[in-house]
């Protein structure tokens, strides 16, 4: 067996993977070997030797502008709106709408020991974030009286966790023939001279292989053959860690429609010109995301002339797609490029020893979903305010931002406005909570609350 990997690994100068297998277990060697095998080592090879250039990304900044971004909190054209909010209800009430949630993350940055997924943030009932986001989906099917099949993408680390976890809890309350859940791949990892590392004596370093990588899982995993038999027509897309996610608003499916758009992306205004986030751009006329790590910090700090940023659309990951695009991209191998990122990574050096280095000293390699956007036909950009659909969770103390604290608060303040536009009192300093089921918005909340209705201490409507 050493001997056949020997062969597939000498061309691309990667024996070194075998150094220590005299010192393996026969499950060690099959295990290896297992991995060695399912390597694409002619792409690793490709991708390290494209280096890529800063130039590429000059070029783009200097010629990119925002496109023009469709403001889904503006009623100033109330009937713009009422049009778009009446043709996304339609397609909910056809049932030709479903969901994709990317829920790969750990909480490592959390320091939280398990899927980021199953992390507490709900600021009175401490509901998880999967809770939010699957008792959201719910209310919406029951709200237009159809199914949203929810598609959910893990990552190998928190795939067996999360799924004991969901099953469990009985998918809080979503049917199990409506739910699917599919793994995203990994891609291995290589130095400063394109040499695989080791994580162990026995085991090549793999990680997930990016939020890119749902097209191909979500192919791999029979989850497109699965919407497809359903009718499915469109997918509404978003991530895990964000709470204030807008699933399926009628509004922005509404404006995707009409406009015939085959891929639609939320944005925020961004509050700093290096805010870690991408950048949505429109350049010789496609829309595309330059990521934040990519755009010259010359083209970040641009401004207009009243002083506001030029470049002020930042994607939150929120999108939505038709279902013939994804099946046309999945189609093409060059539909998601992948992108470089210095990354610190612990490994096995030639000697046994384990080294945990404390700046980057590997490029890892990862697809990003938005590179479908140039390729979309009438790609659209819906814009809405962040204290109403974006407060990611990232951070743990002493981050002052995308913490739990932070995110809690962002909860209680949406909720807390939602009751005080239909009439209700919240006394400064009270924690306010609602779940979706009790109202999924604020239009729903109306017919729910008293006007005059005054809360004075924390509260979970439910």
């Amino acid at each position: 067996m050493k001997s056949q990997l020997e062969k597939l690994l000498a061309p691309f100068d990667q024996t070194h993977l075998l150094q220590f297998w005299n010192e393996l277990d026969n499950a060690e060697q099959a295990n290896l070997a297992k991995q060695i095998n399912a390597l694409d080592l002619e792409l690793i090879q490709t991708l390290f030797e494209n280096q890529g250039s800063d130039g590429q990304w000059e070029q783009l900044a200097a010629r990119a502008n925002v496109p023009p971004a469709i403001t889904l909190g503006d009623f100033s054209n109330s009937e713009a709106f009422e049009e778009a909010s009446s043709a996304g209800e339609g397609l909910l009430k056809s049932g030709k709408l479903g969901m994709i949630l990317v829920a790969g993350g750990q909480g490592s940055r959390l320091g939280f020991d398990h899927p980021k997924g199953m992390f507490p943030i709900g600021p009175v009932s401490r509901r998880t974030l999967y809770q939010m986001h699957f008792e959201q989906v719910l209310a919406r099917s029951k709200q237009f009286g159809a199914t949203i099949p929810l598609y959910v993408m893990t990552s190998p680390p928190t795939h067996e966790e999360t799924t004991k976890f969901l099953s469990e809890n009985n998918f809080f309350g979503i049917p199990p023939a409506d739910i699917k859940i599919f793994c995203q791949g990994v891609m291995p990892a290589v130095d400063e001279n394109g040499r695989l590392l080791l994580e162990s004596k026995g085991k090549i370093f793999v990680s997930p292989d990016g939020h890119g990588g749902t097209l191909a899982a979500f192919v791999k995993s029979g989850c497109l053959d699965d919407a497809t038999s359903r009718g499915v027509e469109h997918l509404f897309y978003g991530q895990v860690d964000n709470p204030l996610l807008q699933i399926c608003e009628p509004a922005l499916i509404g404006h995707h429609l009409i406009r015939g758009s085959e891929m639609t992306s939320q944005v925020v205004r961004k509050n700093d010109p290096t805010q870690k986030v991408g950048n949505v751009v429109e350049v010789d006329g496609k829309v595309q995301i330059i990521e934040y790590s990519d755009l010259p910090r010359q083209y970040a700090q641009q401004l207009n002339e009243d002083g506001s940023l030029k470049l002020w659309a930042g994607s939150i990951a929120v999108h939505v797609f038709t279902l013939d695009f994804l099946k046309r991209s999945s189609q093409s191998a060059d539909a998601l490029p992948f992108h470089r990122a210095n990354k610190v990574v612990s490994f096995v050096d030639h000697d046994g020893t384990q080294v945990t280095p404390t700046q980057p000293n590997a490029i890892k390699f990862e697809r990003f979903i938005f590179d479908l956007l140039p390729s979309a036909n009438n790609a659209i950009v819906c814009e809405v305010a962040p204290e109403d659909g974006f407060c990611a969770l990232k951070n743990a103390p002493p981050a002052t931002s995308e913490t739990e604290e932070h995110v809690k608060a962002a909860i209680s303040s949406l909720h807390s406005r939602w009751l005080e536009a239909v009439g209700a009192t919240v006394e400064p300093g009270t924690q306010i909570e609602i779940n979706p089921l009790f109202a999924v918005d604020q239009k729903e909340l109306e017919s729910r609350v008293n006007r005059g209705t005054t809360f004075n201490q924390p509260t979970y409507l439910k």
